[in-house]
């Protein structure tokens, strides 16, 4: 199932929020498509996706990121997963059946490897659109106070995810 966020038509297709550009929205689709698939799929909820927004300077995160730089001939950027641990131990119960209380090997696994499914899912979809991409190892960041830095000049957009009252983000910068 397709789930478009935030474009609208014009008489020359779809167009971006002003504040997104057309490529990015592309990419932002399919991380929609993917995050809807893996929670769907993998763990029987839903996730309802907020609209993506600009991302604050110095923004700092709580729990476990995951940080995927990607690249293409035409773009070059990374994908983030910020999970706080509320979102965390929802997700392992839902996943593993088990909780999480502490932010230790085990919490950074499982956002590594929630990361990696929520990026392979969006590279899949996006071959399909003739968009191919190589992906790296997650990098991954934890602790209250800790920032993403995405290595890239250009804007970094945050897409809230919210998932049974538990908030996480997804942050996107490609150029």
């Amino acid at each position: 199932m397709v789930r478009k966020i935030r474009t609208t038509k014009s008489g020359k297709g779809e167009t971006p929020p002003s504040d997104i550009s057309l490529r990015d929205a592309v990419i932002l689709d399919a991380l929609v498509d993917s995050l809807h698939s893996i929670f769907e799929t993998m763990m029987g909820t839903k996730v309802e996706m907020g609209a993506p927004f600009p991302k604050p300077a110095n923004t700092v995160q709580s729990g476990v990121s995951a940080l995927i730089g990607m690249s293409s001939d035409d773009a070059r950027g990374s994908v983030a997963i910020c999970l706080p641990m509320p979102a965390l131990n929802e997700i392992s119960r839902r996943l593993l059946g088990e909780e999480i209380t502490t932010i230790d090997g085990e919490a950074a696994g499982l956002a590594g490897e929630i990361s990696n499914m929520l990026a392979g899912g969006a590279k899949r979809i996006l071959s399909e659109k003739g968009m191919e991409f190589d992906m790296q190892t997650p990098r991954m960041m934890h602790g209250d106070g800790h920032e993403i830095a995405h290595h890239h000049d250009g804007q970094t957009m945050l897409l809230p995810v919210n998932m049974n009252g538990h908030e996480f983000f997804v942050e996107l910068n490609f150029v």
